[in-house]
């Protein structure tokens, strides 16, 4: 018995469709602000952080806009009190994914 015929068994009244799904994903558009990001550098308990703050959306954009940098920077990091804290000095790389997204920012810090 394969599992069609299981699945028979269990849904007796159900009818089997052959058209295929459609999944349409739409691309998250991120809320393009007036006022520039900034994007500075600290040190915390004695090691390099980036720190990104400004951001006027929802949170919710800031969240999936601070994975897809921790991604492409593949560094570790976290989103707290609406600002980005990245692990390592990398405003220089953060500054240019930025911009490529359309955002202005401004370097702040050394």
């Amino acid at each position: 018995m394969d599992l069609k015929d299981q699945l028979k068994n269990l849904f007796p009244e159900h009818i089997e469709s052959n058209e295929p799904e459609e999944n349409q994903e739409q691309e998250h558009v991120l809320y393009v602000q007036k006022e520039p990001m900034i994007c500075k550098f600290e040190k915390r308990k004695g090691k390099a952080t980036t720190i990104i703050e400004g951001y006027e959306g929802s949170d919710e954009d800031f969240k999936i806009l601070a994975k897809e940098i921790k991604t492409k920077l593949s560094v570790g990091g976290t989103f707290k009190d609406d600002s980005i804290i990245i692990q390592g000095d990398y405003r220089d790389k953060i500054m240019a994914i930025l911009k490529e997204k359309g955002f202005k920012t401004k370097r702040v810090g050394g």
